[in-house]
């Protein structure tokens, strides 16, 4: 019974005018930077993170949420019909969903893609109300030693989860780590590392880093892809899936919302993966595979419930342990510091109005996008026409405003410019940013309880393997650190993350 009174507290704080109305505001950009390819979840919110010092926490992050949410339904509506994958979850709908466009069929996997994320969004939904309450009563037994062990866990599987080289993206975590100690050490005094900028005292904003290797980069990226040629998008008729395409797909979103949830919890994990897992296991367990790739409703319905159902329980981890499992989770945890909220198992006594509120608003967030992603199609095609030379100049208008007001002052602007030339680089040596958020946000806490853990064991390090759950957690981490070094599993990461980029 106590859960309903909770879910009676989240519908009064989602069910506000204003928070309502950034609940609306948040899903239908989302969809809108879904739609468009060359625009993300991660550059939106970190283009959008200045927006939020100016509201309430719960208003901040239910658009936020909106935002992450909502592009995974964008994307597949431009996979579908014009086989552009506006979002990278969205790749592999586009095997399967186009080629039912290309069969008259455009309106039946919009429906099928629709609402498999609707029963994924809900289902994630339902699993963050019943089970992080369980996980934060549990959080509450660790102690500085805990803690450590689990961002050790966070930040190795991160790297194994990464794309691309493990080596790439250990360098990328240990970059982040050394960002993360910039400025005066809180126990000492000592300046470290900012090579005397008074500026970088307090240490690097995070918000700079963030649109820098993000938003700044994906514009330099993506202005030499222009759009040329007219979208030719296929026809939407009938929204109604036939007997046999509704027979295909509620099993495969069954299973695709289980695997998503699963996957969403793990660091590193999140929609992506969890599409392309899904695709994987729906091909291998179909009894007529060779369909797949040439319109089979499966095809559509498992990943698209899968990369719903991942960013929905992505965010288990982040707010009753404060560990970010993707770089949304790491935005979202700026956007919680921003307003000097601590992420964590306090989390749902000293905030429960803006958890339960957060809560409530997903399930909303995921009926309005059900509402009004379909009738909103040839709208979201035409967005596709506006040229990346009209839309660039004011993304970066809107950016150096965002920079400028932090502290109205120009240095953000110049240090998001640097990081933005240094994400450059990343993405011309194929290493992704994501795992160097990740290493920046966990690195001052992973540091400050390592100092706690120590001094309340007078400097014995054997307090981590002596204490059960600490000493599980490194045991964890080392296992997945020593199984994905061995060659055969190596090669087989290798592939996947080849047939992902292809």
């Amino acid at each position: 019974m106590e859960i309903l009174s909770h879910l009676a507290m989240g519908f009064s704080v989602a069910l506000s005018f204003e928070n309502l109305l950034y609940c609306v505001f948040g899903v239908i950009v989302g969809t809108a930077i879904g739609v468009l390819p060359g625009l993300g979840p991660l550059a939106t919110i970190a283009m959008l993170l200045p927006l939020t010092y100016t509201l309430e926490p719960t208003s901040a992050l239910i658009m936020l949420s909106g935002i992450y949410y909502g592009a995974q339904y964008g994307g597949s509506t431009t996979a579908i019909l014009v086989n552009l994958p506006g979002e990278s979850a969205s790749v592999v709908t586009c095997l399967d969903g186009h080629k039912m466009a290309q069969k008259g069929r455009a309106g039946a996997a919009l429906a099928i893609a629709a609402l498999g994320s609707f029963f994924a969004g809900t289902v994630g939904t339902a699993l963050i109300a019943g089970f992080a309450p369980v996980l934060a009563t549990f959080a509450f037994n660790f102690g500085p030693a805990e803690y450590f062990a689990l961002m050790v866990l966070g930040l190795v599987a991160a790297v194994t989860l990464a794309h691309g080289s493990l080596l790439k993206a250990l360098a990328m975590v240990v970059f982040g780590l050394v960002l993360g100690c910039i400025g005066i050490d809180v126990n000492s005094g000592v300046a470290r590392l900012d090579f005397g900028f008074l500026e970088l005292a307090e240490g690097i904003e995070f918000v700079a880093i963030a649109m820098g290797v993000f938003a700044f980069t994906d514009i330099i990226v993506n202005w030499r892809k222009k759009q040329t040629e007219p979208v030719l998008a296929a026809k939407v008729t009938s929204l109604m899936p036939t007997k046999q395409e509704f027979k295909e797909s509620w099993p495969a979103a069954i299973r695709g919302t289980a695997l998503g949830c699963v996957l969403g919890l793990l660091p590193g994990g999140g929609a992506t993966l969890s599409s392309f897992a899904s695709y994987t296991i729906e091909k291998r367990i179909a009894r007529n595979p060779e369909k797949f790739g040439h319109g089979a409703p499966a095809g559509v319905a498992g990943p698209e419930s899968a990369n719903n159902a991942g960013s929905q329980s992505s965010f288990i981890p982040m707010l009753t342990l404060g560990i970010p499992s993707n770089g949304v989770m790491a935005l979202m945890i700026g956007a919680m510091m921003i307003h000097d909220i601590v992420p964590g198992p306090q989390i749902m006594t000293e905030n429960a109005p803006m958890f339960w509120g957060l809560v409530v608003s997903m399930w909303l967030g995921n009926l309005m996008l059900l509402v009004l992603n379909l009738p909103m199609v040839g709208l979201w095609v035409k967005l596709l026409r506006v040229k990346y030379d009209v839309l660039a100049p004011l993304i970066l208008i809107f950016c150096l405003i965002g920079l400028y007001s932090i502290h109205n002052q120009s240095f953000e602007i110049y240090l998001a410019a640097i990081f933005a030339v240094v994400g450059y680089l990343f993405k011309r040596m194929h290493c992704e940013p994501a795992p160097l958020l990740l290493g920046f946000i966990l690195g001052p806490m992973m540091e400050e309880n390592l100092r706690r853990a120590l001094l309340l064991s007078r400097g014995d390090a054997l307090t981590f393997l002596e204490r059960p759950i600490s000493a599980g957690l490194l045991v964890v981490a080392a296992a997945i650190l020593a199984v994905v070094l061995l060659p055969a599993l190596r090669r087989k990461r290798e592939e996947v993350f080849a047939e992902e980029e292809a």
